[in-house]
């Protein structure tokens, strides 16, 4: 029985995509990871980029496992294939159902992090200066107590008092962690569209994977039995 060139050339084009795809995320990683527009605080809070890095290795090598074993019908390489992309899908949904019913204790995981810059005004020039673009940006001062984390409150504190977030004294009252995690909030349908779409690849990766595995057994079972 023959294997059928469609399924396998789908299969390796797959893995192409998923093999390039990995090569962006790793490139957009790396040069986030180096670049000096980096923010110690949010680095901090949210060490997404290390992440980022270990998922696009992590898809490097498994399109080219894919791909190689697509082409060459090996049906090792196709196991291991399989036998990853069910391992992350399994994972992508354990992290799913945890962030969705640990939500406050990623919240507080989070607040904790950031504690240890406190107190504010004693840390490195490199952090403050960090910090004050993070309150300027967000329009938020300190990190988790508000204004209180600073012994001496900074210019990026101060607000108009005719903006919305300028509440008392002309100083920003909401703490940046705050802010940082309504924004996260504000963007979880996004991350769920993505882990959605990522988890309709590995269904589909799987799927290809393991029909050229069970035809490439098929041959090579009927090959062994003409032989004998």
């Amino acid at each position: 029985m023959a294997v059928n060139k469609c399924i396998k050339y789908l299969l390796f084009f797959f893995n192409l995509l998923f093999w390039i795809s990995g090569c962006i995320i790793l490139g957009v990683s790396i040069y986030l990871k180096v670049s000096k527009d980096g923010n110690v605080i949010t680095n901090e809070s949210l060490p997404g980029i290390d992440l980022m890095i270990a998922i696009g290795v992590i898809i490097l090598v498994l399109g080219f496992l894919g791909c190689w074993g697509a082409i060459r019908e090996n049906r090792c390489l196709l196991l291991l294939f399989f036998i990853s992309l069910l391992v992350i899908f399994v994972l992508l949904l354990a992290a799913g159902i945890l962030g969705a019913v640990e939500e406050k204790k990623v919240k507080i995981w989070m607040k904790d992090r950031l504690k240890t810059f406190i107190p504010l005004s004693s840390q490195p020039d490199n952090v403050i200066e960090d910090l004050e673009k993070l309150q300027k940006e967000l329009k938020c001062c300190g990190l988790v107590n508000g204004p209180s984390d600073w012994t001496k409150i900074p210019e990026s504190c101060r607000c108009n008092a005719t903006e919305t977030d300028c509440k008392s004294n002309a100083i920003y009252q909401e703490s940046c962690s705050d802010k940082i995690i309504n924004l996260m909030e504000q963007h979880l349908e996004v991350v769920l569209g993505i882990a959605f779409a990522i988890a309709i690849l590995l269904i589909f990766g799987m799927v290809f994977s393991m029909i050229l595995y069970c035809q490439i057994s098929r041959k090579d079972g009927a090959t062994t039995t003409t032989t004998a």
